[in-house]
């Protein structure tokens, strides 16, 4: 889609405006998402949104082939798929334990990923092919069909949907809740806050790349479908990694560290003239990124309570996809003023204060994660000291006691 926006209009500031349409329901609709994940069954919403999807998919293909496509309804058919997305995406996430469990959590997230982006490995290499031989309406058909398989995939799963409450407080209090747990936990807030800003100043370098492959490294598709391939390298070898781990321990360190690797590589890359060169920075770039959303993923979802998971992760789903349309805004206007190059660095370097900022907390952020590992068995109790439960469930242990009191 963003290789024909920008075919269509030479605009880099419409690049940031496609980013910015399909990715800002996020912000509103994401918490609403995550209070239903948390009342309703997750995989017939998932079948609900997949359906959707295809649709939206159809309909961009249909008029793409037909020749009457126009820049307003691709902005229209990109909000609508950001609609979409800001409720399948935190449904999706916390539909993850419903599948394999908690013990199985961290291999899941990272084979999940892993598969996700394997296929980016060959997936932006094939579309580059096909727009430069039929155009850019078979991508968005094939992406249309391959709904189909998804769809009867969800169908075809017996899971046996976990009890839940739909004669539950008012959606604002459940929201009001879900805000309050999550920024009053340490490691929570910390990892979202994070994310946010990686997701706002670090991940729109993706935005500016058909700027790269045009007019920096003077290609055509077949160099833009190259680079997004390099990113899917990256990402894939991170998946692998994190897929052989053998539990949650060190993720907080991989946290911290993999915006920098982030930084420094989108920093390198947005000075290379070569696409050889370009590719092995982008390469890096897309395993610092993996890294970090996995091992943030994955740490949210082992210390979150089973049933604030849907509000936790749609504010993961805001701050990993809710900041990123102001950052493709911010990407757009300043490619269009001083350059995609530049724009690319200062992004890059706001990577690397965040990561240093996260290394400064890292021990605030084991000290509080430590406790919740314990009493899940992670890691060993310390003796003769009781593990400090989550926040929430010391929260109902002191209304117990305070009841008993009273009594």
């Amino acid at each position: 889609m963003s290789w024909l926006v920008y075919r269509m209009s030479g605009s880099a500031l419409l690049l940031g405006v496609i980013g910015f349409v399909s990715q800002i329901p996020t912000l509103v609709v994401a918490p609403f998402a995550g209070v239903i994940a948390d009342r309703w069954d997750r995989r017939r919403l998932l079948i609900a949104t997949q359906a959707f999807a295809l649709v939206q998919a159809f309909i961009l293909a249909a008029l793409v082939l037909t020749g009457v496509i126009r820049i307003w309804e691709i902005v229209v058919l990109s909000a609508l798929l950001g609609i979409v997305n800001s409720f399948d995406v935190p449904i999706r996430q916390s539909f993850v334990v419903e599948m394999v469990g908690k013990e199985d959590l961290a291999n899941a997230i990272a084979l999940n990923s892993s598969m996700f982006h394997g296929t980016r490995l060959i997936g932006p290499s094939l579309a580059g092919l096909l727009i430069g031989l039929m155009g850019e309406g078979i991508c968005f058909l094939i992406n249309g069909i391959s709904y189909l398989a998804v769809i009867c995939s969800l169908m075809a799963m017996r899971i046996v949907p976990k009890p839940r409450s739909a004669s539950s407080p008012q959606v604002l209090t459940e929201l009001k809740e879900g805000f309050t747990y999550a920024f009053t936990f340490t490691p929570i807030r910390s990892t979202l806050l994070l994310l946010a800003l990686v997701s706002l100043l670090g991940i729109p370098y993706v935005v500016l790349m058909p700027v790269f492959a045009k007019e920096i490294l003077h290609g055509g598709p077949h160099t833009f479908g190259f680079l997004m391939t390099a990113a899917g390298v990256g990402s894939f070898a991170a998946a692998i990694y994190l897929a052989s781990r053998k539990n949650v321990i060190g993720l907080g360190r991989l946290i911290a560290f993999s915006p920098a690797i982030l930084g420094l590589s989108t920093i390198a890359f947005s000075f290379s003239r070569s696409l050889p060169l370009s590719l092995v920075f982008l390469a890096f770039a897309g395993f610092g990124l993996m890294l970090q959303i996995a091992s943030s993923n994955t740490i949210i979802q082992t210390v979150v309570d089973d049933d604030k998971r849907g509000r936790v992760m749609s504010l993961y789903t805001i701050s990993f996809l809710g900041m990123a349309p102001f950052g493709s805004l911010i990407a757009g206007g300043l490619a269009g003023r001083i350059g995609a190059p530049y724009t690319v660095v200062l992004g890059g370097i706001c990577c690397l204060l965040g990561s240093a900022a996260f290394i400064l907390g890292l021990p605030s952020f084991r000290k509080a994660v430590r406790p919740v590992y314990e009493r899940m068995g992670i890691v060993p109790g310390t003796a003769g000291i009781e593990p400090q439960p989550a926040p929430s469930i010391a929260r109902e242990e002191q209304k117990e006691r305070k009841g008993a009191s009273s009594a």
